[in-house]
């Protein structure tokens, strides 16, 4: 799930300019990459299709790629940012705007749905 989340951020390489079909998140919007689930269940069952897929759209972690230029800049709601890009965050089911680029889901969020960091964000999955 790492592996797979950190490939996305290595297709460009550090300090190189390069067009992405990435958004900018604008506003007080955080951009974030949603893991692939687990093909198979811990006893090495193979999940089915569905299973999977409702696995990914209620996803409770994300990979923060981007934040927006005024996401936690207003003072009175925010003593300090709640999270940087590279971090994993926690988030509520089904919180913000879905979308795919290639078969990888995404999401775009605002700056208050982010409950909370991460440090390893294998074996988190929605109660």
């Amino acid at each position: 799930m790492i592996e797979e989340t950190n490939k996305i951020v290595e297709e460009v390489p550090e300090g190189e300019a390069s067009a992405t079909q990435l958004p900018d998140p604008s506003g007080y919007r955080i951009l974030l990459a949603l893991p692939k689930p687990d093909a198979e269940f811990e006893s090495g069952l193979v999940k089915a299709a569905q299973t999977r897929h409702i696995e990914e759209v209620s996803s409770v972690v994300g990979f923060v790629l981007e934040v927006g230029p005024d996401a936690y800049a207003d003072e009175k709601r925010f003593k300090s940012a709640w999270c940087k890009k590279g971090d994993f965050v926690l988030i509520g089911p089904y919180v913000g705007s879905r979308f795919k680029i290639h078969n990888q889901e995404f999401r775009m969020i605002d700056d208050d749905h982010v409950l909370g960091t991460v440090q390893d964000p294998r074996g988190y999955s929605r109660a």
